[in-house]
This record gives structure tokens, C-alpha cells and sequence, in this order.
């Protein structure tokens, strides 16, 4: 077994090593009613790093050539951020377990961690399983409790067949891709009303974002051959500032569950019910432009008690518990 890192862009060949990997990992370890990653998801990040840094990807080859293991480490550029790290997949093919594959991928991520400076590293994982085992084992502690929530898209529109009427000087707005040009600068600062969004003892702060960023996190999405919504409400009496939004991906345009990126209020506008409002304009907007997807699922933080109350409004069921765990190198 050699530990590689990949390419960029990588061939077919590769991609499709990867996806096995992935996909096979997905299926033995995650609930049947969890949809695996698409084969454009997996293309799509393999070729196209994220905008808050860069992308570390490594794989485990067997003396065949086949992948028994793939791991993808997002390295953070931004000031803040540049003492941490993301840790986006750690995943060996079922057939490979228990050959020490993991522990050999974890090495590589290490070193290229202590390489680059990095003293703490985090990962998302779901409660209970072997990831979680793993990862204890190598000195990860669970830094912020979530769970996974479940909306049927169906049963939500027909519980709620109208977004709520908005107070006075708000309105709904919508897009599909990168913001509009009007609304940028005033999308950017609503995204940084996510800094008070509760993180636990995570090492990793909430990056700052201006117009810029905001469109080129949305053109990295679209680049990869995925899908992004974005439902707002605006205040006109402010200029039309964005008073809250939310996002849908679809990281695959075939994709029948869709996954809600932010949903924020900003801090003027809280407590007028736009949290509920905007996730059930976003609603309407997704049954519009993506017929086929029949659920949307988000993560919520265990103390964000603001959001679960809106999302059990909504119909959302809590799937299963997951955690950001992190370890300090």
C-alpha cells in the first residue's frame, strides 16, 4: 500500500477509484435512507477546491492499483483560520478495513498538517459508528453536538401551501447560481451575522466574507456541475439589506435530497418570524426549479434551539446524530 496525493484536475480513471471508495464507505456505514454521492459530486470536488483555502487529497493504492482508502484535507487560507484545518473525508473501502489503511491515511493527513503549520484539525462524523471510534482513538473529542434533520418536500408544501405574509417593509427575493450584482454587498454582510451561529469549542472561526467571496462560493458550487438556491428577505427601509436568507445545494444536479446550506437572521431582525418565512419561500423556490427533489436535509447544532424550533415548525425530523470532532496536534 503507497499513500498518493491526486492530481488536479484527475483523470476518469481516478475519479471513478475515488468514488468507490466513497460510495462504498457511504453504504456500509450510513443509513439506506441517506442518498450516496453522485459521481459529479465526487468529480466536482476532486477538480475544484473550496474558496476558503486549499485542498489536500490523498489516497491509500493497493498493489493491484485499485484505492483502498481516500482522504481530502481543506487547508484554510483565510487570517483567522490559518492555525486550523478541515478534515472533509477519511474513508476505506469495507473490504480493506482492519489493514491498518486508515491509521496510514491519518499519518499522511498528520504530516501535511504539521507541515503546513496547522495545530488543530476538525472532521464532521456521525455518532456511534466506526468513524467515531477511529477518531477517538487518535485523540478527537466531540467539540460540538448536532444532529441531522429531514424535510419531505411534499408533505411540507401541503402542511404549508404559502410562504407566511412578512411585516411591512419586507419582501421575499430569489435567485438561482451567484447573487445578482444589487443584492452582493449586502448578501456578504448577512453572511457574516453567522459568527454568533453556535460553534462549541471549535478551533475554526467564521471567515469574513465581502461580495466577492460570496459569488465565487456560489461559482465553485455551479463549476463542480452542482445546483444552488438562495431564498432572502429584504428590508427596504434599510436599503433593501438582506434581513435573512437561506441556501439549497444540490451537489448533483439528480440529486433527490437537497442539502440547506446558511439559514441566518440577521441581528436587527430577529424575532419576526423570517427564519420560518425564508426557509418556507425557499420551499416554493425548489419545487419550482428542481421538480425532482423530494426531501432537504440540514445539520443543526444541539443548542441552536432558535433554529430547531422553526425547522420542527416545518416538518423536519431529526435523522440521526453526528458531531464536529477535533483534535489538537
Amino acid at each position: 500500500m503507497t499513500i498518493t496525493p491526486l492530481a488536479v484536475p484527475p483523470p476518469a480513471t481516478v475519479v471513478d477509484a475515488w468514488h468507490d471508495v466513497v460510495t462504498a464507505a457511504h453504504r456500509h456505514d450510513l443509513p439506506a435512507s441517506v442518498p450516496a454521492p453522485g459521481r459529479v459530486e465526487t468529480e466536482g470536488k476532486l477538480s475544484l477546491s473550496s474558496v476558503h483555502g486549499r485542498t489536500v487529497r490523498l489516497a491509500a493504492t493497493a498493489p493491484d492499483g485499485a484505492y483502498d482508502g481516500v482522504a481530502s484535507l481543506l487547508l484554510f487560507s483565510d487570517e483567522g483560520n490559518r492555525h486550523t484545518a478541515f478534515l472533509d473525508v477519511l474513508a476505506v473501502h469495507p473490504r480493506a478495513r482492519r489493514r491498518g489503511v486508515g491509521a496510514a491515511l491519518w499519518q499522511a493527513v498528520r504530516a501535511e498538517l504539521t507541515a503546513d503549520g496547522r495545530t488543530s484539525v476538525s472532521t464532521m462524523l456521525e455518532l456511534g459508528g466506526a468513524g467515531e471510534q477511529f477518531a477517538t482513538r487518535l485523540g478527537f473529542e466531540n467539540v460540538l453536538p448536532l444532529g441531522w434533520y429531514v424535510q419531505n418536500v411534499r408533505d411540507a408544501l401541503e402542511a404549508h401551501p404559502r410562504p407566511p405574509e412578512l411585516p411591512e417593509g419586507y419582501a421575499y427575493a430569489q435567485w438561482p447560481g451567484v447573487v445578482p450584482d444589487a443584492h452582493a454587498d449586502a448578501f456578504a454582510a448577512a453572511h457574516n451575522a453567522m459568527e454568533d451561529a453556535p460553534s462549541g469549542d471549535m478551533d475554526e472561526q467564521v471567515p469574513p466574507w465581502d461580495a466577492d467571496k460570496v459569488r465565487a462560493a456560489a461559482q465553485v458550487i455551479l463549476d463542480r456541475g452542482g445546483v444552488i438556491l438562495s431564498s432572502a428577505v429584504l428590508h427596504a427601509a434599510s436599503g433593501d439589506s438582506v434581513a435573512a436568507y437561506t441556501e439549497l445545494v444540490l451537489r448533483d444536479p439528480s440529486d433527490v435530497r437537497a442539502v440547506q446550506y446558511d439559514t441566518v437572521v440577521t441581528p436587527d431582525h430577529r424575532g419576526r418570524g423570517l427564519g420560518g418565512a425564508v426557509k418556507r419561500h425557499m420551499l416554493g423556490a425548489v419545487s419550482l426549479a428542481q421538480p425532482g427533489v423530494r426531501e432537504i436535509a440540514t445539520s443543526v447544532a444541539d443548542d441552536n434551539r432558535p433554529m430547531l424550533a422553526v425547522n420542527e415548525q416545518l416538518g423536519y425530523r431529526r435523522e440521526r446524530t453526528a458531531a464536529v470532532f477535533q483534535a489538537k496536534l
